[in-house]
C-alpha cells in the first residue's frame, strides 16, 4: 500500500492488520479527517451470540469509537429471514422472527462489553433491519430498485459464482439477498446519516452494490471498507475449535474454555492475533510475537489474558489463568473448569466415560471420543482410560471426577441434588 493515512481510525486499521480493500482509501480519509462518521457492519441474528469469526469485525467497530467515529449495529432481523448465501455452499435453515428476536436480545450483550450505546455523537446506536424490510411492497420495491440491478452482475458476484460452479441450489430467496443488503445501506445512509459499511472480505460485492445504489437513490457519496479472510497459520478457519464454535457469550462458552483457546494459539499467530484482539500497542504486540521457544508461551498467555479480559472482564481473565496454572502445572483440579451437571436420573444404572466427554463438551461426537480414547488422550482424574466401554456410577459422579480429552481440555463432572 503506498498511500498513508492521515486519520486515526485508517491509521490504526493498516497498522494492525484490518484493512483487505476499501472504495476509495484517500476520499474516506479526507472524510474522517472532517468529523465523526458513522459507519455500519451488518450482522445476522442466526444464534443467540457471536463467535469468534465475527470478533475482527467487533474490534472494527471499538476501535472506530476509541477514534471519535460513530459505530452502527446492523441487526439482520430482516435479512435473517432470507440468509446470505456469502461463503456458504448450502442455503441456511430458515429462522422464525420470535427466534431472530431472541437471538438479537443475545447478541446485543455480546457488544455492550466492546461499544458504548447513547446518544451522544459518537455513541453507538443499534438497529434492525426488520424495521424497513418487513414493511416493503414486493412490487413497488422491484419497480423502483430493482431495475438499478443487473442479472449479468448478480451472477458475476462469487457467492453467486461459487455455488453455480458447484451446481449446488441457490434458491431465489437467498438471490435477493444482495438487493436487501443494498438497500439496508441507501436506508441508513438516508435515516442515519451512515456513511461507510465494513464487513469481511466476502461482502466485497454487497457492498459495492450498497455504494451504488445509495449514489443513484439518495445522490451521496458513501465508502466500503474490507477486512481480510482470517485464517490461523494451519490453513484452518477461526471461529471454530474441535467441539465447536468459540462463542463470545458466557452461557454458550465458558470464560475459561475461551482463555484456553487463545492460550492454545499457534506459534506464527501470536503477534498476528495481539494485532488484532487486544489493545495492546503494536510495539509490544510485535515484540510478543517474535518471541521464540519456551519465550512464546508467556506471549500466549498475555494474548489469552488480554482478549478473555475485553470479553468476559478482568476477573474473569486471572481467573482463568489460575485454572490453567493449577491443571498444567500443579496437576490440580483447577475451580474455574467448565463443569458438566448430572442428576440421578441423567445417570441411571450408569453413564459411560465415552457419553461423558461428548456431554462435558470436550468432544464433537462420540466418534471423536472413542478417537481420543484410542490416541491416549483421554483421562479419569488424571489417568489414562482406554476402555471406550468405562461405566460410571452415582458413586464415581458424586465424587466430582476431572475427565479430559487431551492434555489441554478438561471438565469437572458434578452431581446434583
Amino acid at each position: 500500500m503506498t498511500y498513508k493515512p492521515k486519520s486515526e481510525f485508517l491509521t490504526v486499521m493498516v497498522e494492525r492488520g484490518f484493512l483487505q480493500d476499501c472504495t476509495d482509501l484517500e476520499g474516506l480519509d479526507e472524510r474522517l479527517l472532517k468529523g465523526p462518521l458513522r459507519a455500519y457492519i451488518g450482522f445476522d441474528a442466526t444464534a443467540t451470540s457471536l463467535h469468534i469469526g465475527s470478533l475482527i469485525q467487533i474490534m472494527m467497530l471499538r476501535w472506530l469509537q476509541r477514534t471519535g467515529n460513530a459505530p452502527v449495529v446492523l441487526m439482520g432481523g430482516g435479512t435473517s429471514k432470507v440468509g446470505d448465501p456469502s461463503g456458504k455452499d448450502e442455503s441456511r435453515q430458515l429462522i422464525s422472527a420470535e427466534t431472530i428476536n431472541d437471538n438479537i436480545a443475545g447478541i446485543r450483550k455480546v457488544f455492550d462489553k466492546y461499544i458504548d450505546f447513547g446518544d451522544a455523537d459518537t455513541d453507538a446506536i443499534m438497529v434492525n433491519n426488520a424495521d424497513w424490510l418487513d414493511n416493503l411492497n414486493y412490487v413497488e420495491f422491484l419497480r423502483d430498485y430493482g431495475k438499478h440491478f443487473t442479472i449479468n452482475r448478480m451472477v458475476a458476484m462469487e457467492s453467486v459464482k461459487l455455488r453455480l460452479d458447484r451446481e449446488q441450489p441457490l434458491t431465489f430467496l437467498e438471490f435477493n439477498y444482495m438487493l436487501l443488503q443494498a438497500y439496508d445501506f441507501m436506508e441508513l445512509n438516508k435515516t442515519y446519516n451512515v456513511g461507510l459499511q465494513m464487513g469481511g472480505s466476502d461482502q466485497w460485492g454487497n457492498i459495492v452494490n450498497g455504494i451504488d445504489l445509495t449514489r443513484r437513490i439518495n445522490q451521496e457519496q458513501v465508502f466500503g471498507l474490507t477486512t481480510p479472510l482470517l485464517t490461523k497459520a494451519d490453513g484452518s478457519k477461526m471461529g471454530k475449535s474441535a467441539s465447536g464454535a468459540i462463542w463470545l457469550n458466557e452461557d454458550m462458552l465458558s470464560s475459561y474454555e475461551f482463555w484456553q483457546f487463545w492460550r492454545n494459539t499457534l506459534d506464527a499467530d501470536v503477534g498476528k492475533f495481539l494485532a488484532l484482539f487486544t489493545e495492546l500497542p503494536m510495539d509490544e504486540c510485535n515484540r510478543l510475537g517474535t518471541l521464540e521457544g519456551s519465550d512464546i508461551n508467556q506471549a500466549k498467555i498475555t494474548l489469552a489474558n488480554e482478549v478473555t479480559k475485553l470479553c468476559h472482564g478482568e476477573s474473569a481473565a486471572i481467573a482463568a489463568e489460575q485454572t490453567a496454572r493449577e491443571v498444567f502445572e500443579k496437576g490440580g483440579v483447577g475451580d474455574d473448569l467448565p463443569t458438566l451437571e448430572l442428576s440421578k436420573d441423567d445417570i441411571g444404572d450408569g453413564i459411560s466415560f465415552t457419553q461423558l466427554l461428548v456431554r462435558s463438551g470436550l468432544v464433537g461426537s462420540g466418534k471423536d471420543a472413542k478417537r481420543a480414547i484410542a490416541g491416549g488422550g483421554a483421562r479419569l482424574n488424571d489417568t489414562v482410560i482406554s476402555d471406550a466401554g468405562l461405566m460410571l456410577t452415582t458413586d464415581d459422579i458424586a465424587a466430582t471426577p476431572k475427565i479430559s480429552s487431551s492434555k489441554k481440555r478438561h471438565a469437572l463432572v458434578k452431581l446434583t441434588a
